[in-house]
């Protein structure tokens, strides 16, 4: 998950999975490759991605934008000693996001730190129950 703020709450951080919009024409899973690159430098082949294992649709409001977003979540395999890098991202994202850190299901459950969507350790144990992740 990524660490980071709202730039108009700096004072409220939190954690949030990476994503963001398909582009012209992509699949979700083509779209879920593209921003694990963008957002974090790591690459997959949209053939590595299992799932979805949840979808929903969240309204909330970033900066000065009311957004609406259909979410769909997937999963994909990578080593504890992926190199994660944020040499991608676009510069709002850059500005606005200051940490990662992979999480166990058990720490989403116990911690007292924000982080969306908040039925993660949910998805998460879908996933594992799938076998879509060990």
């Amino acid at each position: 998950m990524l660490h980071g703020f709202d730039p108009a709450r700096p004072d409220q951080p939190f954690w949030f999975t990476i994503g963001g919009a398909a582009e012209g024409g992509e699949t979700l899973q083509e779209a879920a490759a593209r921003e694990l690159f963008e957002e974090v430098g790591i690459r997959a082949d949209v053939r590595e991605f299992t799932g979805p294992y949840g979808s929903s649709v969240i309204a909330f409001e970033w900066s000065d934008y009311a957004i609406t977003q259909d979410q769909t979540f997937f999963a994909i395999r990578v080593g504890p000693d992926a190199a994660v890098s944020f040499e991608h991202m676009e510069q709002i994202e850059k500005d606005t996001t200051t940490a990662y850190r992979w999480w166990s299901v058990a720490e989403l459950e116990s911690t007292r730190e924000v982080f969306f969507p908040e039925n993660l350790a949910e998805i998460l144990r879908k996933i594992t129950a799938d076998g879509g992740l060990a």
